[in-house]
């Protein structure tokens, strides 16, 4: 096996936060820091090479690499003349991001809208219940219209969706300027113009 270069301090530092960052969206320390070698370094690598950049054991490296095939987040490759898998990340940012979105969804969000459907369905025993399903029905309208949401971003093209974000609270101001129309607009409108015309008498 060709000899690897030893990692350099900005990508060890680089590869050491992301551990710590991936634990905190539902990836494990050394899932997360696999995941950041592969990405920082910008080419396939195999499951030895991995494990001898992290100094982690064969078996954790294995591991890693379903939990990381699970989430979407690399995918399987081969060179020619060689028998050996290697993996990569998605090269396109935009990719992993709304893999890592879409893999949470299905992990923490549809379990609960799964459960408050089924709460919903049931009939209340009590006042106390009536107003809890009261409560669990605005979590769960939120929640639907969140995700009704995403799926709509999922759709959306990466350039599309970078314009859409540099717009920052310029969306809201389109929302808000769409509204004026929508709902109520002749009206406010129609005040408008009277305190204009009120003026200029």
């Amino acid at each position: 096996m060709e000899s690897l270069s030893p990692l350099s301090p900005l990508s060890q530092r680089f590869i050491l936060h992301f551990g710590e960052m991936g634990s905190r969206w539902g990836i494990n320390r050394t899932v997360g820091q696999m995941y950041a070698l592969l990405y920082v370094l910008g080419k396939p690598l195999n499951a030895d090479e991995i494990a001898e950049l992290l100094a982690f054991s064969r078996s954790n490296v294995s591991m890693g690499l379903k939990e990381l095939q699970a989430w979407r987040l690399v995918k399987l490759m081969h060179k020619p003349g060689d028998r050996r898998d290697y993996f990569e990340p998605p090269k396109d940012i935009w990719e992993i991001f709304k893999a890592l979105l879409e893999e949470r969804r299905r992990r923490e969000i549809e379990p609960t809208l799964s459960m408050l459907r089924d709460a919903l369905l049931e009939s209340p025993a009590s006042e106390e219940d009536r107003l809890a399903q009261e409560r669990m029905r605005e979590m769960y309208q939120l929640i639907e219209l969140s995700s009704s949401w995403f799926d709509d971003v999922q759709r959306l093209s990466p350039e599309t969706l970078a314009s859409l974000m540099k717009m920052g609270s310029g969306v809201g101001k389109l929302l808000d300027f769409r509204d004026t129309f929508r709902f109520g607009g002749k009206e406010k409108t129609s005040n408008v113009t009277k305190r204009a015309a009120k003026k200029a008498s």
